[in-house]
């Protein structure tokens, strides 16, 4: 039996009356998680605690108390999120990066079937003054939108899910976590068509032009407008610290809420459009370059390019389990000096940030999407280290914008390609992401 997840946001209407119960339940819920981030950060004076258990024991009755009995399951939630932020810190700090104490100030609550009761049509949530039932907003008609695939259909069940409010709009939503199990015979389908054939999508990243790249040839999205907007948050953010007023930080509350939605909207657009792309290709993989320590390995990528990198990632990922595509990490090096013509690798082939040119055999095609189509390659290398020729065996082969390429070189032109066609190596209107 296997797990197929799918998070589906849905607005909440919420009696008027009865939104201060909601504000008051985040209140005391970043409470205990702030609490928690205080008492388990020992950094540098002493190890850090990184124990769910230990926490919990430490703190649980004093946060009950602090929080007038606020439901135990929430009080736990917001216990568990600060250790797993120490976590992560810890890792950084192993790793030598700078880092401190997390801070907890976003507007989410986290529930589970212990904290609050999913229907289809409503939410039952435990709140500091009782329970409080809110109506889903859902659409005239909702086939073919994720809320009718996933948040009423039958077949997946509620897990986890995170209340978010927009101070904007002032609406509540829940990011509503569902999962259905698939069945053995619906797994062993997959897994027999896998054994049929792999062919692989791969998905260069950057921090400058398209934000990713696919070996098919379409680029996706606007890293530079990513940066322009970024830095104008960080501006405004600045701007409105130095004010030092309470109207100042609530202001910019706002536009971390906001700016967080933004990011998490275009991620979500393309971590779409790969899905697309490995769809379109008949895809059984997507490779992405392993992304662990990226930020030294990619010149100019710095926090802000490591977070969309991974949570990239991480949508792809869950997405492409529907799809009973695999999406896996593979070794970077030398995926930008390699010439997928030839073979010939060497630090002069890039010649610009988008421009490779091979030195020895002068193919010349964009720099990003050659080094996407050597991402597919590696796991290709990984997958099927003795590639079958054509004569026999399941083909294993990298999806080029034109047809298929083998660990061979052997070339096969799509159903509407008679050559391999690199008049797609730069963008073109079809491909390119707003």
């Amino acid at each position: 039996m296997e797990d197929v997840i799918r998070t589906v946001k849905v607005k909440l209407d919420v009696p008027t009356a009865r939104c201060d119960d909601l504000h008051q339940t985040k209140d005391r819920f970043l409470h205990c998680a702030n609490t928690t981030a205080r008492w388990a950060w020992r950094y540098p004076n002493d190890y850090c605690v990184t124990s769910k258990k230990q926490a919990e024991s430490a703190l649980y009755d004093q946060l009950r108390e602090e929080t007038d009995y606020m439901h135990a399951n929430l009080v736990q939630k917001g216990i568990r999120r600060a250790i797993e932020a120490i976590k992560s810190g810890v890792a950084r700090l192993k790793k030598g990066e700078k880092t401190s104490q997390p801070y907890f100030d976003a507007w989410s609550v986290v529930y589970d079937k212990r904290s609050a009761t999913f229907h289809r049509d409503h939410v039952s949530f435990s709140t500091p003054n009782g329970r409080l039932e809110c109506d889903y907003v859902l659409p005239a008609d909702p086939e073919g939108t994720p809320i009718g695939e996933y948040l009423l259909n039958e077949d997946y069940e509620f897990r986890m899910s995170t209340l978010q409010y927009d101070r904007q709009t002032a609406s509540f939503y829940l990011h509503a976590r569902m999962r259905r199990t698939t069945d053995e015979t619906e797994q062993s389908t997959i897994d027999s068509s896998n054994a049929k054939h792999r062919t692989v999508l791969g998905v260069d990243l950057n921090v400058d032009g398209s934000f990713a790249v696919t070996s098919t040839g379409a680029f996706i999205g606007n890293a530079d407008e990513m940066n322009h907007r970024r830095r104008e948050f960080e501006k405004t953010r600045g701007s409105m610290q130095r004010t030092g007023t309470r109207p100042a930080h609530l202001s910019i509350q706002s536009m971390q809420d906001r700016e967080h939605r933004w990011m998490q909207d275009e991620l979500h657009r393309a971590s779409n459009q790969v899905l697309d792309e490995a769809r379109k290709h008949e895809c059984t993989h997507v490779a992405f370059e392993n992304l662990t320590d990226i930020r030294q390995r990619m010149a100019g990528a710095k926090r802000f390019h490591a977070w969309a990198f991974r949570r990239l990632y991480q949508y792809v990922e869950y997405k492409a389990e529907m799809f009973g595509i695999e999406v896996e990490q593979v070794s970077p090096a030398y995926t930008s000096q390699r010439c997928t013509s030839c073979g010939f690798t060497h630090e002069s082939n890039r010649r610009s940030k988008h421009q490779f040119v091979c030195q020895k055999c002068e193919y010349e095609l964009n720099a990003d999407y050659n080094a996407s189509r050597n991402i597919a390659r590696n796991l290709l290398k990984r997958l099927h280290p003795g590639q079958t020729s054509s004569s026999g065996g399941a083909p294993c082969q990298c999806a080029l914008a034109s047809g298929t390429l083998n660990l061979n070189g052997e070339f096969y032109a799509s159903v509407d390609s008679t050559a391999e066609g690199e008049s797609t190596d730069k963008p073109t209107t079809s491909v390119v992401g707003n």
